[in-house]
């Protein structure tokens, strides 16, 4: 599984995890696995269980660089977008943060509507710009 794959079944999950919300992560992973035969990526299970556990961290980042948005305004398909960009440029080190941007930028040009795509792409730059400017990676 390429890491661009392996970011779009992260997608899915976290996608699907907005409709069941009321089931717990580990429940919806390994049905999701079972069902749609996600493979077992080491990627793919850190990325999802991390941001599901993060989630309040990473969407207050989001929101403060997405210009008066609020993440419980934006669309699913945003949303989970924003967190696994964000995620990684956070807890993925040997990932650079163009790569996260850029590979966010590339899941909203296939899932997402075409002016979600430079949102998208600001709000990223915008915590890039704030994470070079003040920490490392964590």
């Amino acid at each position: 599984m390429t890491r661009r794959e392996a970011r779009e079944a992260v997608f899915g999950l976290l996608f699907e995890s907005e409709f069941r919300s009321d089931e717990p992560a580990e429940d919806i992973f390994y049905t999701s696995v079972e069902n749609r035969e996600i493979p077992a990526d080491e990627y793919v299970k850190t990325a999802y269980f991390t941001i599901m556990e993060k989630n309040e961290e990473l969407d207050k980042l989001i929101g403060e660089h997405a210009n008066g948005w609020k993440t419980s305004r934006l669309t699913n398909v945003s949303r989970s977008i924003l967190r696994i960009g964000a995620y990684e440029m956070l807890y993925e080190k040997s990932i650079p943060y163009s790569v996260s941007i850029n590979e966010a930028v590339e899941l909203a040009k296939k899932y997402d509507d075409e002016k979600a795509r430079a949102f998208i792409n600001g709000v990223l730059n915008s915590v890039k710009d704030s994470l070079e400017g003040g920490k490392d990676k964590k």
